[in-house]
C-alpha cells in the first residue's frame, strides 16, 4: 500500500493537490485527526482487498498536541509491513498567502477575535513545523499557478513509482528569493553572465546562442562537473535513507541564463542514470533581468 500524507499552510494549495491525487486513483481523506492515522492504516492493511493508494490530508485544525506527536506517528507507520509512506508539504511566502486570502475573502481556520489573518498565518507555520520537518517533498507554490501546481503534483507524486527516487533540478534567481522547497542550493553567480552581452540578453539558457556562450567557458564546465559529482556521490546515501524526493536548486542573479543552462546540463546527465528526473525553471515566466 502506498500512503501519501499531505499537509501545508492554508492557502498553499492542499485542496488542489488532494484533488489531483484523487483524479489519478488515490483514495483521499481530508482533515484527518493525526492520532487516528496509525489505526486507520492498520485497519486498511488487514482488509481482504486493501487499497493500493491512499492520500490523507492533515492540517492545522488538528489539536496542537496531536501535531507535536507527528514524528512518533510516522515512526509507528514505518514499522508496518507492506506500506510505503511519503510526506508532501506545501507552502508559500507569507505575502502570497495574505494576498490569496484577501482575494478570496475566506476566513482563515485559525482566525478568531484574538488574532487576525497575519498572526494566524504565522501561528499556523509554528503548528505545522513538526510535519514540515518530516516532509519527503516540499513544494513552494508562491510562484505556481493552479495549473502549474496540478502539473507538479502529477509529475512528481502521482507519476512516481514506489521504489524510485524523484530528482528535480530547479533554476531560480536570487533576486527573487531562494525557493522554499530545495534540498541543496548551488550558487552559479560567479560564472560569466550572458546578460552583459547585448546580443544575448533577450535569450535564456535554453537558447543555442547562450548555450554556445556558456559551454565555451572552462569555469562553467568545471562548475557543472563539480555539482554533478556531488549529487552523484550523495544520491545513493539518500536512497539508503528511504528518501523519495530530492530537489537541487541552481541559482544565478535573475534566473534566466546561467542557472537555466546549468540546470539543463545536469538534468541531461542524470537522465542517463535514472528514470525520474524533472526540471523546473522558476523565473522563465518573468521578464529577463539577469
Amino acid at each position: 500500500m502506498r500512503l501519501v500524507v499531505l499537509s501545508g499552510r492554508s492557502g498553499s494549495g492542499k485542496s488542489t493537490a488532494l484533488q489531483v491525487l484523487e483524479d489519478v486513483g488515490f483514495y483521499c481523506i481530508d482533515n484527518l485527526p493525526a492520532l487516528l492515522l496509525p489505526d486507520l492504516i492498520r485497519l486498511m492493511l488487514k482488509d481482504d482487498r486493501p487499497l493500493d493508494k491512499i492520500a490523507v490530508s492533515i492540517d492545522a485544525r488538528n489539536q496542537p498536541s496531536n501535531l507535536q506527536q507527528f514524528p512518533e506517528i510516522m515512526h509507528q507507520l514505518r514499522q508496518l509491513d507492506d506500506l510505503s509512506i511519503e510526506t508532501l508539504f506545501l507552502d508559500a511566502g507569507e505575502a502570497t498567502l495574505l494576498r490569496r486570502y484577501n482575494a478570496t475573502r475566506r476566513r482563515h481556520p485559525l482566525s478568531d477575535n484574538s488574532q487576525g489573518l497575519q498572526d494566524s498565518i504565522r501561528t499556523e507555520h509554528q503548528l505545522l513545523e513538526p510535519i514540515a520537518n518530516q516532509a519527503d517533498l516540499r513544494i513552494d507554490t508562491t510562484r505556481l499557478s493552479l495549473y502549474e501546481l496540478r502539473d507538479e503534483v502529477k509529475l512528481r507524486v502521482a507519476g512516481r513509482t514506489e521504489q524510485t527516487l524523484s530528482l528535480q533540478f530547479e533554476s531560480f534567481g536570487f533576486k527573487h528569493g531562494v525557493p522554499l522547497d530545495v534540498d541543496f542550493t548551488f550558487d552559479v553567480r560567479s560564472l560569466p553572465n550572458p546578460y552583459w552581452v547585448p546580443e544575448l540578453r533577450q535569450y535564456t539558457g535554453r537558447d543555442q546562442a547562450v548555450i554556445d556562450f556558456l559551454s565555451g567557458s572552462e569555469d562553467v564546465t568545471e562548475m557543472v562537473q563539480d555539482i554533478q559529482a556531488f549529487v552523484e556521490k550523495w544520491l545513493p546515501r539518500f536512497r539508503a535513507n528511504n528518501r523519495s524526493y530530492i530537489t537541487v536548486g541552481i541559482g544565478c542573479t535573475g534566473g534566466q541564463h546561467r542557472s537555466v543552462y546549468v540546470t539543463e546540463q545536469l538534468a541531461g546527465h542524470f537522465r542517463t542514470l535514472m528514470d525520474n528526473v524533472q526540471v523546473l525553471h522558476r523565473e522563465l515566466r518573468q521578464p529577463a533581468s539577469d
